[in-house]
């Protein structure tokens, strides 16, 4: 079960395939933005789903909402699939799997995270969710169609 709307988002700081560390509180000061959490890189679901925020990336541009994904996988990995995916956002490794703990998005006993997107405003409180393993588009539509109908500050 995902974290709830209207619950303030953990703070967290993972390495970036910017080069750098990011910390939400400090990077995000003041800005809404979008986590989403998944499985793993390079494989269909996931890549399809990195992917189709990339192809969406003009929307969230427009509204100013940046984007980071965050999985398990090395700094390595992620940088590689970054790049090969020619992906406008950063991703942020959490290889120890505390932050995916801490947003609920941990498979018990396999340590795997779950598909799960979260819409945050500029003070950092959940506004948006959209959980499932199994429908990659759905996450963007899902935000997108929050991002349309709602004034997320």
């Amino acid at each position: 079960m995902a974290l709830k709307i209207n619950q303030k988002a953990p703070d967290f700081t993972l390495f970036s395939t910017k080069g750098k560390a990011f910390n939400l509180s400090r990077d995000m000061q003041g800005k809404p933005c979008i986590i989403y959490f998944y499985p793993k890189n390079f494989t269909p679901g996931c890549t399809k789903e990195a992917c189709g925020f990339r192809d969406a990336r003009s929307i969230f541009e427009e509204l100013d909402i940046p984007i980071f994904g965050i999985s398990r996988d090395s700094k390595e990995s992620h940088l590689k699939f970054r790049e090969n995916y020619k992906l406008p956002y950063h991703l942020l490794s959490d290889e120890n799997g505390q932050v995916c703990r801490a947003y609920k998005a941990l498979i018990p006993f396999l340590g795997i995270p779950k598909r799960i997107t979260y819409l945050l405003d500029k003070n950092h409180k959940i506004v948006g969710v959209y959980e499932s393993m199994f429908d990659a588009y759905g996450h963007i539509k899902e935000m997108i169609d929050k991002l349309q109908n709602e004034e997320v500050e």
